[in-house]
């Protein structure tokens, strides 16, 4: 299986006969803390963007240069989230794929064909699902840049709000220094309480929060 990215994909979904195809992709699917958030993007093959790769090979040095580049060139693209109480409620793939749905949803100029990186959405277009999609087709790398540069900036804002959590640094990721904060402070509203470590973490500041308590010198005994 090539990793090599490239517009192979794009070039046969061409030759099919569909000519607005959308790479979309996710951010954050393994985070502790905050939204998951996706992109879907339709390239122009006449301005081609150099460089793009799956974003996780790319410096945020590298992912900066490259967004605005994606969303100057790009026929259309857009970017959206799901938070954490619904990815509580639902379970992390299915928030994926409502943000991946919410994203071609908002694109300006309608997709006729899908390019995904390893599943499918419930909508009426022929899509194609690629393991390791992000590495191998330029409009799914495209949407996983935009997608990861919109939720970096994002927990870089809110670690002013959380700074016991140093969010700027880990970006929610369960980072041993992230886990170490979790531990003393427990989790935030914005945590995903359903994912285990963070449900951990609640037990265990619950627990020493217990431990704290002094017990009352005394009894208290009710009764008419």
């Amino acid at each position: 299986m090539s990793r090599r990215c490239s517009s192979r994909f794009e070039r046969l979904a061409r030759q099919a006969g569909w000519q607005r195809i959308a790479g979309l992709d996710e951010a954050g699917r393994g985070a502790l803390f905050g939204p998951v958030f996706a992109a879907a993007v339709i390239l122009d093959p006449q301005r081609m963007v150099r460089g793009l790769d799956d974003s996780k090979k790319l410096s945020p040095e590298r992912r900066a240069e490259l967004a605005p580049q994606i969303r100057e060139r790009a026929v259309a693209w857009a970017v959206a989230q799901i938070d954490s109480a619904r990815i509580d409620a639902w379970n992390i793939l299915e928030a994926s794929r409502q943000a991946m749905t919410a994203a071609l949803a908002t694109l300006a100029i309608p997709p006729d064909f899908l390019l995904l990186d390893a599943v499918t959405l419930d909508v009426p277009l022929p899509q194609r699902a690629l393991i390791h999609g992000d590495a191998r087709s330029f409009s799914i790398a495209a949407a996983s840049i935009l997608a990861k540069v919109a939720r970096d900036a994002l927990m870089e804002e809110w670690d002013a709000r959380f700074p016991e959590y140093h969010l700027a640094s880990n970006k929610g990721y369960g980072t041993p220094e992230h886990l170490e904060a979790l531990r003393v402070h427990g989790p935030s509203a914005m945590h995903r309480l359903s994912f285990a470590p963070v449900r951990q973490a609640s037990r265990e500041a619950a627990w020493a929060l217990h431990a704290r308590q002094e017990p009352l010198p005394f009894s208290v005994l009710a009764g008419e």
